[in-house]
């Protein structure tokens, strides 16, 4: 498409548009914002945030743990049965040798 087509079409529209949006016709229009007040500060890090499980505790590191396969499906199958994830059997499993050892 040709800049002259292009041209024409734009000023052709123009008589068209809904008033008020002339600010927006420039360039460079963000330089014309205020600073944001802590409210609008508060609501974009929040928009930012990334979605994700909600923090337990203190949050949670990933960790990488070798495991025997036979027991890794067994361990499995009781997470399954038990209606837990297989972090959250494992998490169980190692609080529960934290207390019997007087680790709380």
């Amino acid at each position: 498409m040709s800049a002259r087509r292009t041209k024409k079409r734009s000023q052709a529209a123009a008589p068209g548009r809904v008033g008020g949006t002339e600010e927006f016709d420039r360039e460079m229009i963000a330089e014309s914002f205020g600073t944001p007040t802590a409210e609008a500060k508060r609501r974009w890090t929040g928009a930012r945030r990334k979605v994700g499980r909600p923090r337990l505790g203190r949050g949670a590191q990933v960790i990488s743990v070798s495991v025997e396969r036979a027991l890794l499906e067994r361990s499995d199958a009781l997470a399954r049965r038990m209606g837990v994830s297989r972090a959250g059997l494992i998490a169980r499993g190692l609080k529960a040798v934290l207390a019997v050892e007087g680790e709380n």
